[in-house]
């Protein structure tokens, strides 16, 4: 009754059969791919003795995996991402977008178009996250290229200086 557990006696397959015939595992516990082998079973047993098929690889590698690998290379931000949100772009999407953009219009060789993007991302984000924040409220002005929000009479402004002192004082 008792097989050998040695991967190099039998296959895969062959061992499941075994203890399913021997009553070591009911069928009702059989695992979720044996009924797939079974119906379809693969060209060439898979045995451990078996070459390694000699197939080249595809490099899949696109153009924009290198500008995202180079803003985090570079990028000190941390974002949180919600993976779940297949609507919402990550900060990397954007950048990625903002460098093909400059890229397209060739007036500037490659690190300038890099920090070109990265100040235009840190201006994008800022915007979205204003835009997240008055949802709902009148939309606060949007920050131009020229002239960044310097406002400290604009509330959501005034919200990110806290001083930790005045948070604890009776």
């Amino acid at each position: 009754m008792a097989q050998s557990r040695l991967e190099k006696i039998g296959t895969i397959v062959t061992r499941t059969e075994g203890l399913l015939r021997a009553g070591a595992m009911k069928w009702d516990e059989r695992p979720l791919w044996y009924d797939v082998v079974k119906a379809f079973p693969p060209k060439e047993e898979p045995r451990f003795d078996r070459p390694a098929p000699n197939v080249k690889v595809r490099p899949i590698f696109y153009a924009e995996d290198k500008i995202r690998a180079k803003y985090y290379k570079h990028s000190s931000a941390q974002y949180m991402v919600n993976m779940a949100d297949t609507k919402t772009k990550t900060p990397s999407q954007h950048f990625v977008e903002i460098y093909q953009k400059l890229g397209t219009q060739g007036a500037l060789d490659e690190g300038r178009v890099f920090e070109t993007a990265q100040e235009l991302l840190g201006e994008r984000l800022k915007e979205l996250k204003l835009e997240r924040i008055t949802v709902g409220k009148t939309p606060a002005p949007k920050a131009s290229s020229s002239s960044p929000v310097t406002s400290t009479s604009d509330p959501v402004e005034k919200g990110k200086l806290v001083d930790m002192q005045d948070i604890f004082k009776d």
